[in-house]
């Protein structure tokens, strides 16, 4: 089945679009900070906890690197549906949660009240759902990276993950279009996006399943790759092997960079919308569509870059080049004196934006490809489980941070909630530091491909 072009890239659209919808509900609620805050009460550190929440099992549970221990041990469709289902599980909580049902004089209520009253009771139970939306978001992650690697290793790989993260990154594009309009039928609610994307993924469920019985149809035919149930591997995984991850230093420098780089990405999606409001003067709807053009150079650039990066290889000296222009994108946010109205502050914030998307098709596109050069294919899904959660760390601390930051840097606007203006320029430091630090990796890893020849400069078709 993976030599019928045909059924290799309909694998790869069916998994895709679990990963769209998935992503679509990610970030539902980041367009709509300022009205959360006026609905909810919840303040920008409120908001930063609430959306660090997403990682907090992934991390301190340590639930990303059994996911991949799963993933290695049951196979892709056992993890693959199991981690739908957590997704599903966790939006209904969520959904739940800054609903009109869940008020004071419910138990769960008054017991999630009963302990830090400032922390809002909706945001207690939202981040619970998010914790557990969260598990299933990132172990959908890495059992999609396996799949492309099943479906295609010694084909079109870095082109196939490209295309998969172009469709992820469309559901953020949507997302940001879709959120703030949905909100802004009739009277404003911040229920009814939650709810729609709570639907579609239901539909993203679907398609995973659909894939399932692809799947098992390829495992029965090939007998050489990793299978499921009672099929022999060719190569077993072992705990002895998660020896070999933590002591290869490259792949180390690989997951550190990781880390720094989608720091400066994922939490800033969740601030952006509201860092355009205050810096340009603009409403949350305007905000929310100049920000959607983001992923736009990521599901145009990130394809033509996997097919450059299949073809002619400079896996590493994508990775600098990325992390410098996610540096140049957050600086200039932190210090271009910004003017409400202003056309030429409105372009530098578009040319900003656009430039951050293209940093964000060249690391991914680079990045996830590399982790086979580095690794065997029998703990291939641990690999990945331990980058996601070494990334997922720097996911959680990064929006309690920045919240914190907020917070800290301007005391009068948390006093006047609905009124209140803030000062990103602090904000968008902490953002900046993580492309100059991803960036010296990025530097050191081509140092040491270069060295040892582990092929991250070198095209992956092999003729």
């Amino acid at each position: 089945m993976r030599e019928s072009t045909l059924l290799r890239w309909t694998a790869l659209i069916l998994v895709s679009a679990t990963m769209f919808f998935g992503y679509m509900f990610v970030d539902v609620l980041s367009p709509l900070q300022t009205l959360l805050q006026q609905q909810k009460g919840w303040t920008p550190e409120v908001y930063g906890t609430f959306a660090s929440s997403e990682y907090f099992l992934n991390v301190f549970v340590l639930f990303l690197f059994f996911a991949g221990i799963i993933l290695d041990k049951m196979g892709i469709r056992f993890t693959g549906l199991l981690s739908c289902t957590l997704m599903i599980i966790g939006a209904a909580i969520k959904l739940y949660a800054i609903s009109s049902y869940f008020v004071e004089g419910g138990a769960v209520y008054d017991f999630l009240n009963s302990f830090v009253p400032s922390f809002p009771a909706s945001a207690k139970l939202a981040s619970i759902g998010f914790a557990i939306f969260g598990c299933g978001i990132e172990m959908a992650g890495i059992t999609v990276s396996k799949t492309i690697v099943k479906w295609f290793t010694g084909k079109e790989m870095a082109l196939a993950m490209g295309i998969e993260m172009a469709i992820a990154r469309l559901g953020v594009f949507a997302v940001f279009r879709l959120s703030p309009y949905v909100a802004n039928l009739g009277t404003p609610d911040i229920v009814r996006p939650v709810a729609v994307c709570g639907i579609l993924l239901c539909v993203g469920l679907l398609s995973f399943f659909v894939y399932s019985l692809m799947d098992k149809k390829l495992n029965s035919q090939d007998k050489t790759i990793q299978l499921e149930d009672d099929e022999e591997f060719e190569e077993p995984f072992k705990f002895s092997d998660l020896t070999k991850l933590i002591s290869n230093k490259v792949y180390l420098i690989v997951a550190g960079l990781c880390v720094l780089y989608y720091a400066a990405i994922f939490p800033f999606q969740k601030f952006a919308t509201s860092m355009l409001e205050n810096n340009l003067g603009l409403d949350t709807t305007d905000a929310a569509d100049l920000f959607s053009y983001f992923p736009i150079g990521a599901v145009v650039l990130t394809p033509i870059l996997g097919w450059f990066l299949d073809t002619r290889g400079k896996g590493a000296t994508m990775l600098i080049i990325g992390s410098v222009l996610v540096f140049v994108c957050h600086l200039t946010f932190a210090l271009y004196p910004f003017q409400s109205g202003d056309p030429t502050s409105l372009f530098v914030a578009y040319a900003a934006i656009l430039l951050l998307g293209v940093s964000f098709s060249l690391v991914p596109a680079a990045l996830w490809p590399s982790v086979p050069h580095l690794v065997a294919p029998a703990y291939l899904g641990s690999a990945y489980s331990i980058v996601f959660l070494v990334q997922n760390f720097g996911l959680w601390l990064f929006p309690i941070l920045i919240g914190f930051v907020l917070e800290k840097t301007n005391p009068i606007a948390i006093l006047n909630a609905n009124d209140g203006v803030y000062d990103y320029t602090y904000a968008m430091l902490v953002f900046a530091s993580c492309g100059i630090f991803a960036g010296l990796l990025g530097i050191w890893l081509k140092r040491e491909d270069s060295k040892h020849g582990y092929g991250l400069e070198e095209p992956n078709v092999k003729k």
